[in-house]
């Protein structure tokens, strides 16, 4: 929440007026935050545009320091499309990180951002109605329209000159640890990846092949972290992926995501059942809605602004979970420090995080949110806290 600094001693008339102004401003915004949803705050602002909201994108690949390998592909870049709106000398900047197993492209989401009007509405405040209409332009495009989601959250924050997490009420020294991703490779790549994570306090290993268990026991000769597992759909028989997550659990795990292929709901509800580790959806979850089919399904939920379109829905997604009683995890795709400072300011709501995609690439455009001593900091500056190198 925001927290309102003690005044000073005043000196004129004209000093207490201007903190009393101060307060108020501070006092509407911290009571918005708390008691009214966002889009009720948004939706009642009266600042109009003089149709003048400009928007550019271009493409941009990020390179990878080592190979990501998961269950069913590998990669050396990912490929994605880099977003910018702007009005009044303000620039809101977004990101689309587009893995291509997700089936997004950069012409993909040219085609699409070429569609995207933002001159038309002249409450640029509403998000709720300009999201909704850019989600209805398309079906699919989640990463294109999270680009749009992320830079006019950025500009809107600008604009009001706070950061999100103190929109939203949230408390910055709440960020969680972040996990490290180490990708299936061999013993000496896999213990070279362990050596780098050596300031992370949680290590989130990829598995789904066949040599799971040598990547585990590679990791234990190194190390004694927690570990987090991501089977990304890999194991494909519920007898075969129990007897997995009870030898895992024996390894220091803390949780199992998406062991099982998405569309094999019986054998995970089976799963979780008898699973003696939590079980989290990942490429289960994507919008809103699968929230709630997950619930019964999975212990836990893997919310990715790349998937989800964006830091609105990702809000709207967090907050149903938490009311089902489930477990958040704020995932990422490979991103530049763009995409992860959006979501680091929706981390204060998760109980589990992975956001380490900027620190796997070698060519970052932003400065924004860092890791210390393996936990994520919250950027400083309004928005979502980035600026661009």
């Amino acid at each position: 929440m925001l927290v309102l600094e003690d005044f000073p001693s005043y000196r004129t008339i004209e000093d207490m007026n201007s903190d009393r102004r101060d307060f108020l401003k501070q006092s509407l915004l911290a009571g918005a935050a708390l008691a009214i949803k966002p889009s009720d705050l948004f939706s009642q602002a009266t600042t109009t545009i003089s149709n003048n909201m400009e928007l550019r994108f271009y493409p941009y690949t990020l390179e990878l320091k080592h190979t990501f390998t998961i269950a069913t592909s590998s990669r050396t870049t990912t490929p994605t499309m880099m977003v910018e709106v702007e009005r009044d000398g303000i620039i809101g900047y977004g990101e689309a990180s587009m893995p291509p197993y997700l089936g997004e492209s950069q012409e993909t989401a040219k085609v699409f951002l070429s569609k995207v009007n933002l001159k038309r509405y002249e409450l640029f405040f509403s998000l709720e109605v300009i999201l909704k209409d850019i989600d209805a332009i398309a079906m699919g495009n989640h990463a294109a329209k999270a680009a749009v989601d992320i830079a006019l959250h950025d500009w809107i924050g600008k604009k009001m000159g706070y950061a999100w997490y103190q929109i939203w009420g949230l408390t910055p020294d709440k960020t969680p640890v972040t996990s490290f991703t180490i990708g299936i490779d061999t013993k000496e790549v896999v213990r070279t990846k362990v050596k780098e994570a050596d300031i992370y306090k949680v290590l989130k290993v990829k598995l789904g092949r066949e040599n799971d268990k040598e990547m585990i026991e590679t990791i234990r000769e190194v190390t004694d972290k927690p570990i987090r597992v991501d089977v990304n759909q890999g194991w494909k028989d519920k007898t075969q992926a129990l007897n997995m997550i009870e030898w895992l659990a024996t390894k220091g795990i803390e949780f199992v995501e998406q062991p099982m292929p998405k569309d094999q709901i019986d054998d995970l509800v089976w799963l979780k059942e008898k699973s003696p580790l939590p079980i989290v959806g990942d490429e289960s979850i994507t919008r809103l809605s699968d929230v709630r089919n997950a619930y019964g399904v999975y212990d836990g939920v893997n919310v990715k602004l790349m998937k989800c379109t964006g830091m609105r829905e990702a809000h709207k997604m967090i907050t149903l979970a938490k009311a089902l009683e489930m477990k958040v995890m704020l995932g990422c795709m490979t991103e530049t420090s763009c995409a992860i400072s959006a979501a680091t300011q929706l981390s204060p709501m998760a109980d589990w995080v992975d956001l380490d995609g900027a620190v796997l690439i070698k060519n970052d455009l932003f400065k924004g949110a860092t890791i210390v001593d393996g936990k994520m900091v919250m950027p400083k500056g309004p928005g979502i806290g980035v600026t661009k190198i």
